[in-house]
């Protein structure tokens, strides 16, 4: 192997450095200062120039809630106008790395970032709008960090992944290095515990750290085929009580599809002594990764050699992993900073007629490519072998939002030929201008500085820039921002209910839907309130065939649709796409097989599959809604015509049950629950030290929930109720925390419900593993159709939707990537 250069003096001594610099000033390449926070006089202007933001009032609330900058005492010291402006100042303080620190070159670029930011034409991933231009710094979205067979390795990821995760990024793994369980270990004569043991760590690690205060740790856990703990990895995450901060992947080779096809059996070789030390049948553990994708989604599987294929710096190293969502493969210690394009704004009218505006969409993508090469030199790296392999290959990621919503605009079904068409011609389009767009900076600013050991001058290919231009990200949050389709998803949902104050609730529509429903005169609260039921169109009689067939949801497309679409846009994308094949609850292992193989055959580098409530993650999807329920014929309900009411079931004289210690962090809580021939009956708490507050309202909790008991509530719905309240100070860390004396009532109900039930292959089981101590269980249950757990928002408990891999909540803004 070559030897790397490193990074070039000049970008080594002149990229800023902000941990280091004051509040007040800069510095840049020629010794000169600038103001580190864009200058009053210039943000009025701007803001007098430009207007508002065009956000939802729902863009707003995220905005406030995660973005903008705020006080001590938790209030905002920014609009979202503001917010636009810092980052636009902040990034375009890179000019002066090359050009001097010259006010009017930096203000000058600064207002050419701030206008697509403002008008949600391009948005940054979110470090970059929440830290730059503030003291973190930290602009990255994504990490790959090295995971090798040592226990100082080890350890040192897992500190790493602490770092990171504290400033806000998301980090990918491969574990396919560490030797497997049970191997001996020569140093120690001690028994390896394999790879899986060790992804627990970091997952606690995890646990433990909120990123930067405004995003939770996510992490993808990549195992090759080959390894000989393969067949426990597919199964590592059959219990949702395990990994639960982990996204995971199976790298596939191109040796093991072809002994599937050919129903051979392949190797399994130790990593550590690189010996075979096993042989399976290819199609056997085929079949049991497509049986692990059915039940719950995971897990996902990436082409790993096609990917090395398209390293574009071989030389540098292997590619073993990518960040959580898989769209973006990244050789070890290396980072990459996302932006994506609005696709929903790039529609102008000839004639009356909807086309793609190219001229606006080229100039659009040099700005961005400009920009996201800027946030490499401001960017304040966790460590800095990070900072030294980014700097080296410099790859950035530019995607799009909003694809949906522009082929709507188009009047395009997505699942039409013509759908694939536009997606190929958009992205070929941002593919070719990105590319031309590194190469005019790379003559104005040097290529990257891998660029002599990498693959395109092998190719005769110009200097660029950057080793990459291009990826598919999911965009979360940013979308919710944007008030537009999630990257190249299609719509989750038209119509929804949101829920507001005194049980009453509000029916929202995809805003192209509504002003199209009431520019025919079609809108009523009651259609949308059946559409929300629904969840489609198809099946609603008062809707026009045309509306049908162009306002499609994610669960009206094909699996086969959902792949064609992504394997469209993967064949000019740099680096991968991240996109989720949806399947209706009634799909087949074999429709899973199907698209997996696909999946390669046509082009992918790696898919992700979810069927349709097969995992407890999913809450309400569409049929169901939050919203007051319609009682069915014979339900037991608490509201009743007239004024009666329902009677308590009188206490017998003997009752049997169980009593169970619970810490907290006001003292032992000892919960006493009896039950009679029809179920649970009574509800006791007594408190470790006698009187105070934290005993009577532990009382008062006992109380009241014995006489839902006694009234015929479901159990279930009376955890629901208590689970995840908080107090000031909980107790205990990971998935054993106890947030509050109601929550260790929620804690035991759940612990007794689990062992009441007599089979753990029943559907109403909490998802417990069995034999697990109770300080090891992951508290998320589905019981007699009642979601709760891992279902509901953990900000809001609005409705969550799992897409591109991860679940997002349309409601606040929440992602868990």
């Amino acid at each position: 192997m070559d030897v790397i250069p490193s990074v070039s003096p000049i970008l080594t001594s002149n990229a800023p450095d902000i941990t280091e610099t004051d509040n007040d000033v800069v510095c840049l390449a020629s010794g000169k200062e600038l103001p580190a926070q864009p200058p009053r006089g210039w943000v009025d202007a701007i803001l007098e120039k430009y207007g508002p933001m065009p956000i939802t009032e729902n863009a707003r609330k995220v905005l406030e809630r995660r973005y903008l900058r705020k006080g001590r005492t938790e209030d905002t010291l920014e609009t979202p106008e503001e917010m636009a402006a810092r980052v636009a100042y902040n990034i375009a303080l890179a000019e002066g790395l090359y050009y001097g620190a010259l006010p009017e070159v930096v203000l000058r670029w600064a207002e050419t970032f701030y206008e697509p930011i403002l008008s949600l034409n391009f948005l940054p991933n979110s470090p970059t709008l929440m830290n730059a231009g503030r003291e973190m710094q930290q602009l990255s979205a994504c990490f790959v960090l090295p995971v090798d067979d040592s226990m100082e390795s080890i350890f040192e990821a897992v500190k790493n992944t602490a770092m990171i995760h504290k400033s806000g990024g998301g980090t990918g793994f491969s574990f396919s290095r560490l030797r497997p369980r049970a191997d001996v270990v020569r140093s120690t004569k001690g028994i390896s515990s394999g790879p899986i043991s060790f992804m627990t760590v970091f997952d606690a690690a995890t646990e433990a750290i909120k990123q930067g205060g405004t995003r939770r740790g996510a992490n993808m856990g990549i195992l090759r085929v080959d390894h000989p703990d393969i067949l426990d990895f597919i199964a590592c995450k059959s219990h949702t009580s395990r990994l639960n901060n982990f996204n995971i992947s199976v790298a596939i080779t191109e040796d093991f599809i072809k002994a599937v096809d050919d129903d051979q059996e392949y190797s399994l070789v130790n990593p550590h002594s690189h010996e075979v030390v096993a042989r399976l049948s290819a199609k056997t553990v085929f079949e049991r990764i497509v049986d692990s994708s059915w039940k719950n989604g995971e897990p996902g599987i990436i082409f790993i050699d096609r990917v090395n294929r398209d390293n574009p710096t071989p030389r540098a190293g292997a590619i073993e992993s990518t960040n959580p969502c898989g769209e973006q493969p990244l050789l070890p210690y290396e980072s990459c900073n996302l932006g994506s394009i609005n696709l929903s704004n790039m529609i102008s009218s000839t004639d009356g007629r909807p086309k793609i505006d190219y001229e606006r969409l080229k100039q659009l993508v040099h700005t961005s490519v400009r920009f996201l090469d800027n946030v490499i030199d401001m960017n304040n790296y966790p460590l800095p072998q990070i900072r030294h392999t980014t700097v080296g290959n410099r790859k950035i990621g530019l995607g799009v939002m909003g694809f949906a919503d522009m082929l709507i605009k188009l009047k395009t079904p997505y699942d039409s030929d013509e759908a694939l068409a536009v997606g190929q011609e958009v992205m070929s389009f941002i593919q070719e201008e990105s590319a031309a767009a590194s190469c005019a900076l790379a003559r104005e600013r040097g290529a990257f500085p891998n660029f002599e050991v990498s693959i395109f001058p092998e190719r005769k290919s110009p200097p660029r820039r950057n080793a990459t231009t291009t990826t598919i990200a999911p965009t979360g949050t940013i979308s919710i921002i944007a008030g537009v389709s999630s990257g190249i998803e299609p719509v989750f949902a038209l119509s929804y209910i949101r829920n507001v104050m005194d049980n009453d609730h509000l029916v929202e529509a995809h805003p192209l839907f509504d002003a199209e429903m009431r520019q025919r005169g079609l809108y009523s609260t009651e259609l949308m309130e059946e559409i929300s039921r629904k969840g489609s169109l198809r099946h609603i009689e008062d809707i026009p065939d045309d509306l049908k067939r162009i306002y499609v949801t994610a669960h009206d497309i094909s699996p086969e649709a959902h792949l064609r679409m992504q394997a469209a846009f993967q064949k000019y994308t740099d680096n991968a796409v991240s996109k989720t094949v949806n399947f209706p609850q009634s799909a087949t292992r074999n429709d899973v097989s199907s698209v997996f193989l696909k999946a390669y055959r046509l082009g992918c580098k790696g898919v992700t599959v979810y069927r349709d409530k097969s995992r407890e993650g999913q809450v309400l999807n569409i049929g169901a809604v939050n919203s007051k329920s319609k009682k069915t014929e014979g339900e037991a309900t608490t509201e009743t015509a007239g004024s009666e009411f329902i009677k308590p079931r009188p206490r017998p004289d003997l009752l049997r049950g169980t009593t169970r210690k619970v810490e907290t962090s006001c003292g032992s809580i000892y919960v006493t629950i009896n039950s009679d021939e029809k179920g649970i009956f009574e509800l006791f708490n007594q408190m470790g030290k006698a009187g105070g507050c934290a005993a009577s309202q532990s009382e008062a909790i006992g109380r009241l929930a014995s006489l839902a008991f006694r009234a015929g509530v479901d159990p279930a719905r009376i955890v629901k109720q208590l689970r995840g309240i908080s107090c000031h100070k909980p107790n205990g860390f990971g998935d054993g925390r106890v947030h509050s004396c109601a929550d260790a009532v929620a804690a035991a109900l759940e612990i007794y419900l689990y062992e009441k039930r007599s089979s753990p292959e029943s559907e109403n089981v909490v998802a417990f593993e069995a034999g697990a101590p109770s300080s090891e269980r992951k508290r998320s249950v589905y019981l007699d159709g009642v979601a709760f757990g891992q279902g509901a928002c953990p900000d809001c408990g609005g409705q969550v939707e799992r897409q591109e891999g991860c679940l997002k909540c349309s409601g606040c803004g929440y992602s868990e990537c």
